[in-house]
C-alpha cells in the first residue's frame, strides 16, 4: 500500500502526465501524430499552429516523454514515444461518445483554462 507521501507523488506524476493532453496546442499534436512520425513544418501544417508554437509545445512533449524526435538529414521528426499513447487518445474519444455533452455543459471546464501555459 502507498504511502500518503507515495499516493501525492504519485497523482503529482499522474497530474504531470495529463498535462501533456490537457493543452489545446499539445493535444493537436499528440493527435497529428496518431498515424505516425512528422516534421515540425508537417506538424504544423496539420494543427494550423504557428512554427514557433508548434516548436514550444514539441519541447514540451518531448520533455515530459510523450513524444520522441529523431534526426533525418536537415529535418527532425518527432513520433509519440510509446503506443500506449494512442490507446489513451482513444480510450479518450471512446468516453467522449458516451458524455460529451456534459462536458460541454460543464462549467468547471472553461475552454480558456485548459489553453493556457506550456508544459
Amino acid at each position: 500500500m502507498l504511502t500518503t507521501t507515495g499516493q501525492r507523488s504519485g497523482l503529482e506524476q499522474k497530474t504531470k502526465l495529463f498535462r501533456g493532453f490537457s493543452d489545446a496546442s499539445r493535444l493537436a499534436i499528440l493527435e497529428s501524430l496518431r498515424d505516425g512520425a512528422l516534421s515540425v513544418g508537417e506538424v504544423v501544417e496539420a494543427t494550423g499552429l504557428t512554427q514557433s508554437n508548434a516548436s514550444n509545445h514539441l519541447a514540451c512533449l518531448l520533455g515530459c516523454g510523450l513524444v520522441a524526435r529523431e534526426q533525418r538529414g536537415r529535418y527532425v521528426y518527432y513520433r509519440l514515444s510509446d503506443p500506449r499513447v494512442v490507446e489513451l487518445l482513444e480510450l479518450g474519444d471512446a468516453l467522449l461518445g458516451g458524455v460529451a455533452s456534459e462536458i460541454d455543459s460543464c462549467p468547471g471546464y472553461d475552454a480558456e483554462s485548459t489553453t493556457s501555459g506550456l508544459g
